[in-house]
């Protein structure tokens, strides 16, 4: 793994247990060491002598799973995961309303809340195509419809943390 990527998961983890570390990215690598040896593939990964990457949907589940139990032991936060490329249509406008939208209405209730959106990139260009202007456009598009979506379907009183990995 570049040196570039491990800072960028490190400033994902940090975002995302904020709560935890106080933006401390000391703690944020623990926490990244914690996930990447619980997952299966770091044995596999271990004996060729690389690390498992931040882009790893496994890493980014990990994670997920790993705050979603820490928002279970504080009633007042909540926290929705939408995988982009869980299914074939995360990409188009109407699925990526539909899931979105099922998250807002489930952190609804919640005066604190995180929604997570993981795989989006993958999701309008899978690895094995190249990004394209087309492709890179509905992608900004995207993030922007989804910005919008949630600043509009949001309580104005609720403090709703957006992340992207």
């Amino acid at each position: 793994m570049t040196r570039s990527s491990q800072l960028r998961r490190l400033h994902f983890l940090n975002a995302l247990f904020a709560p935890l570390t106080g933006h401390d990215l000391y703690l944020a690598q623990q926490i990244d060491d914690a996930i990447s040896s619980s997952l299966p593939e770091a044995e596999t990964h271990a004996a060729c002598g690389e690390l498992v990457e931040p882009s790893d949907p496994s890493f980014a589940a990990a994670a997920a799973r790993l705050f979603e139990r820490l928002c279970a032991a504080q009633p007042a936060h909540g926290f929705f995961h939408w995988d982009a490329s869980a299914d074939d249509t995360g990409a188009t406008p109407l699925f990526t309303r539909a899931g979105v939208m099922q998250g807002l209405k489930q952190l609804a209730a919640y005066p604190e809340s995180t929604l997570l959106v993981t795989n989006l990139r993958a999701a309008h260009c899978p690895p094995t195509r190249r990004w394209t202007e087309r492709r890179r456009r509905e992608y900004d598009d995207t993030l922007v419809f989804i910005r919008d979506l949630a600043a509009a379907r949001s309580r104005r009183n609720a403090n709703l943390n957006l992340l992207f990995l």
